[in-house]
């Protein structure tokens, strides 16, 4: 078994140890700073130095059976005996700390807002985290929840404090869930006083000292999952300012580019979505005029005792606008480009997509439909019009 020195000091990333065993590209100590991956949080990265050598540390994780911790090297290993000095990776583990930290503080300001929100599953092994929770926490749910931590951070009042305890004196501390573990329990609490607690976790991660020192907390998103729960995605600390900050920057740029404040840029936003709506409006009627003036154009047929238009057009939208034109008691056969091809029917008894259907069976191509439009491609573009002047004198 190796003893877990971050559970002592969260914060004192150097010490010096004993190599117990190896395997592979694996070598145990008898003591370790370095945290494994476990509870949603990822592992210590780092380096080792000994007598003549060193090696990089990519990996660590816990054999939950012997409770051996097993540190990945890259390079040459020492050997069973050797003393070695470890150095765990500063900035990895202070960004995994403001998460872990940031994942237990906002998860019990959910439970402030409402009880019922209990987390269900966490992760914080990318900068966006998440909780997944029962509830069904609605838009204004996760607004107070973020709003309630934010001010909880920023009157810094909130210290770390990592007691391990027998589970028997488990009821003495209002833990925000049941305990998964037994025995001697390592408890996670953040207080602002002698018995003032804001959180209280059984817990194995790293966490900063400070409450603080894990903001901003900042929710990107929800979203239903499975199970009925809530993914609630968040990110914190310099991970979290540095997403914001480039937020600002877009932002900024975009407000530039359209002569108008920051804090205007919504605004501005709207007034423009509302103009490019007016004009696909504006733009759809035309198009439905051009089309019907296309339509009306093009020469009729009478072609099985039913009147028959057919047309080709060179536009995307116009293909569509013309088929939705068929004038009443017609039927209109329209080729576009790249081979789609349409049928409509306002003719009484007139099938469209069994008519498509049958042509494209012939020349090839796929489509369907309903009884008054049908749509599809076709491999043989010259010939389709013809085609389905032939089918309907046959009187499909």
């Amino acid at each position: 078994m190796t003893r877990p020195l971050y559970h002592d000091h969260g914060t004192a990333l150097s010490f010096t140890s004993v190599v117990t065993q190896l395997a592979g590209d694996e070598a145990a100590l008898a003591a370790t700073a370095f945290y494994p991956e476990s509870g949603g949080q990822n592992d210590d990265w780092g380096e080792w130095r000994w007598l003549g050598g060193a090696a990089r540390v990519v990996g660590t994780r816990k054999d939950k059976a012997t409770g051996t911790i097993w540190h990945r090297l890259e390079g040459e290993l020492p050997a069973v005996g050797a003393e070695i000095s470890g150095q765990v990776e500063a900035g990895r583990r202070w960004r995994h700390m403001q998460r872990h930290s940031a994942e237990h503080l906002l998860a019990q300001a959910f439970v402030r807002v409402n009880p019922v929100f209990q987390v269900a599953a966490v992760s914080m092994l990318s900068p966006e985290c998440h909780l997944d929770l029962r509830g069904d926490p609605a838009p204004v749910h996760v607004l107070a929840a973020e709003k309630l931590l934010r001010e909880t951070l920023g009157r810094d009042e909130l210290t770390l404090l990592t007691p391990t305890v027998p589970e028997s004196e488990l009821g003495q501390y209002p833990l925000r869930r049941e305990s998964k573990v037994g025995g001697q329990v390592r408890l996670v609490m953040f207080q602002a006083g002698a018995g003032e607690y804001f959180d209280v976790s059984a817990c194995g991660g790293t966490h900063v000292p400070r409450a603080a020192m894990c903001a901003p907390v900042v929710i990107l998103r929800t979203e239903r999952i499975k199970n009925g729960l809530t993914r609630v995605t968040f990110m914190a600390g310099e991970e979290a300012s540095e997403y914001l900050s480039g937020v600002y920057q877009s932002a900024k740029s975009m407000a530039q580019r359209l002569s108008v404040p920051v804090e205007r840029l919504p605004e501005r936003l709207e007034r423009q979505m509302a103009t490019e709506a007016a004009q696909r409006e504006e733009i759809a009627g035309l198009l439905a005029r051009l089309a019907a003036q296309l339509v009306v154009g093009t020469p009729p047929q009478q072609v099985g005792g039913l009147t028959l238009r057919g047309l080709e057009v060179d536009d995307p939208q116009l293909f569509g606008a013309c088929l939705s034109a068929v004038p009443a008691g017609e039927v209109l056969a329209v080729l576009g480009p790249q081979g789609r091809c349409g049928v409509a029917s306002a003719a009484a008894g007139q099938d469209a997509a069994q008519l498509l259907r049958a042509v494209l069976g012939e020349i090839g191509g796929k489509g369907g439909g309903k009884a008054d439009l049908a749509q599809g491609f076709t491999e043989q573009p010259a010939v389709f019009l013809n085609s389905l002047h032939a089918k309907l004198t046959s009187k499909l």
